[in-house]
């Protein structure tokens, strides 16, 4: 007979069963819903500057000061869920999302409404904590499937919340976007609470590990997100195509709007809109990519995404000639990057299970600096050279990316 003590640590050891199809699309949502919150503002720009009376180049500030709590969010707050339950934290930040979303619909002044766009940045890190999440509850062999999941959700948020803000801004105003988002995040975060579990139980190393990590003060925590990059090789290679790849996409996405609203197209802001639909078909990359690493083709699955990212500027460059070219080229580059996001991401997760949240807060970081770098010298390159040289700029961007990963790979 089996003593209890045996069947206890048998029971503990015991393969996870793994993070159900429908928990993981819960989650997808829920990062889909909080990173959405950063990107709603965009096409309401004039309607929030009409409402306060704000000068146009002013209005910029909500963009920035938006990106900038993001990034701080990343480093401040990604970390902690090393340190404490990830489900209380995911809770916990969707939580005040609500208030903070619920400010923003309700300011009475332009200083406020610029504090609480601020705090919805920071907040909406939530979706890396939920990643980081999703992938602790999965079963080894599925991980890679589950993050694509997941991952799938945060980019048809990105890619959708313009539409959505737009569509809702014209219909009810730009306050309305606000409330929508804080009911529909205040539900999501009932349903975490209530419908997915804690995580599970870690063998018994790695939970030594988990406890050294709670006892470490919360600066040390932060100042080890810097330390694993001098640590971890995987961190660096993978952070770095990161920087690249999502400043190559950034390249195509910020400056876009240009070409399509003036002449010969003169598209409407609803119409520019539309064409993050086609960039949400891209989306399918995170889940096949997600399955081919599980498979052990995560090397070749990423070379793949790099090369469709490069060969998309080809299409792209033919904007002048049709719309339809653009959205060839949003469907390709779309693809790849999320082909390429979901490996970097399997990848990192087997390196230290115990300091996830911190590889996820040191590798989004290098992708906050990349998509700034794009939007930033592709407005320049556009003012400058026009979209010729734009798509050149993205081009030798995405080459760039593949060359690295091709000296790395030989290594």
């Amino acid at each position: 007979m089996t003593s209890p003590t045996r069947a206890t640590a048998a029971t503990a050891e015991a393969p996870p069963r793994g993070l159900p199809p429908a928990a993981a699309w819960l989650l997808s949502v829920a990062c889909g819903l909080a990173v959405a919150n950063v990107y709603y503002s965009q096409p309401l720009l004039d309607l929030i500057a009409a409402d306060y009376g704000i000068d146009p180049a002013t209005i910029g500030l909500v963009g920035t000061l938006t990106q900038t709590g993001y990034a701080l969010g990343l480093l401040l707050l990604v970390p902690l869920g090393d340190r404490v339950n990830r489900r209380t934290l995911t809770t916990a930040q969707l939580g005040l999302s609500v208030l903070a979303l619920a400010a923003v619909a309700l300011a009475p002044s332009a200083l406020l409404m610029l504090a609480a766009m601020a705090a919805v940045g920071v907040l909406a890190v939530v979706a890396q904590v939920v990643v980081a999440y999703a992938a602790s509850l999965a079963a080894p062999a599925d991980r890679g499937r589950v993050v694509g999941t997941v991952t799938s959700g945060i980019v048809v948020g990105i890619l959708l919340a313009r539409t959505v803000a737009g569509t809702i801004g014209d219909l009810a105003g730009w306050r309305a976007v606000y409330v929508v988002s804080a009911v529909a995040t205040g539900a999501m975060a009932l349903a975490v609470a209530v419908v997915l579990p804690a995580e599970r139980h870690r063998p018994s190393a790695q939970t030594e590990q988990t406890s050294q990590t709670a006892r470490i003060s919360y600066p040390r925590l932060i100042g080890s997100v810097f330390t694993l990059f001098a640590e971890e090789p995987v961190l660096r290679a993978r952070a770095v195509l990161a920087l690249l790849t999502f400043t190559s996409i950034t390249v195509l996405l910020t400056p876009m709007v240009l070409p399509l609203a003036a002449p010969p197209f003169s598209l409407s802001h609803t119409q520019i809109g539309l064409f993050g639909l086609a960039g949400a078909a891209g989306a399918l990359g995170a889940g096949h990519a997600g399955r081919q690493a599980d498979r052990g083709r995560a090397e070749r699955t990423a070379g793949i995404g790099l090369l469709a990212m490069l060969a998309a500027w080809i299409p792209a460059a033919l904007l002048p000639h049709s719309v339809w070219w653009l959205v060839l080229a949003m469907v390709v580059i779309d693809y790849g990057l999320q082909s390429v996001h979901v490996v970097n991401q399997h990848l990192l997760y087997q390196v230290r299970p115990e300091a996830q949240s911190r590889l996820t807060a040191g590798y989004m970081l290098l992708y906050s600096a990349g998509c700034a770098a794009g939007a930033i010298g592709s407005t320049v390159v556009y003012e400058r050279w026009g979209w010729t040289a734009v798509c050149l700029l993205g081009a030798a961007t995405s080459l760039a990316a593949l060359l690295y990963w091709l000296a790395r790979k030989q290594n």
